[in-house]
């Protein structure tokens, strides 16, 4: 029984090692299969610019609801344009009432987290219509 899982492992370490050092025609390393990268974090380094309701935006909601977030892909499942930003189609209240009392996966966001005055913000500069939102 052990001389089988010797051979198992050896076997496998055998394929890892070939993988690893799989080349091309030219003898070049062979690119890599699989995904793509995830697209980085947006955060108000990669938008030094955005003010009033982006600039809430991006603290408050980017990490969900720009292109790698959890609430992006959720809604991707149901909407034809899942990024907030891209949407055309939000009401100012729409939003507001969405927040503090969540929707489908969505939690609720309580004021002690965002103000009243950051949220009306936040829902005015998504309700202006498609922002082209950074991915």
């Amino acid at each position: 029984m052990k001389n089988v899982v010797f051979l198992v492992a050896a076997g496998l370490l055998a394929g890892c090692a070939a993988v690893a050092t799989a080349q091309n025609a030219e003898g070049e390393p062979a690119a890599q299969a699989g995904p793509p990268p995830m697209p980085q974090p947006v955060t108000m380094a990669q938008r030094p610019d955005a003010t009033g309701g982006e600039a809430l935006y991006v603290e408050y909601c980017a990490m969900c609801h720009t292109a790698n977030g959890m609430g992006t892909g959720l809604l991707a499942r149901r909407m034809d344009t899942p990024l907030l930003e891209d949407r055309d189609n939000l009401a100012a209240p729409f939003v507001v009432i969405a927040a503090r009392n969540g929707i489908g996966n969505m939690p609720a966001i309580p004021r002690g987290e965002v103000s009243d005055e950051d949220l009306q913000a936040i829902a005015e500069y998504l309700a202006a219509g498609p922002h082209g939102g950074d991915e």
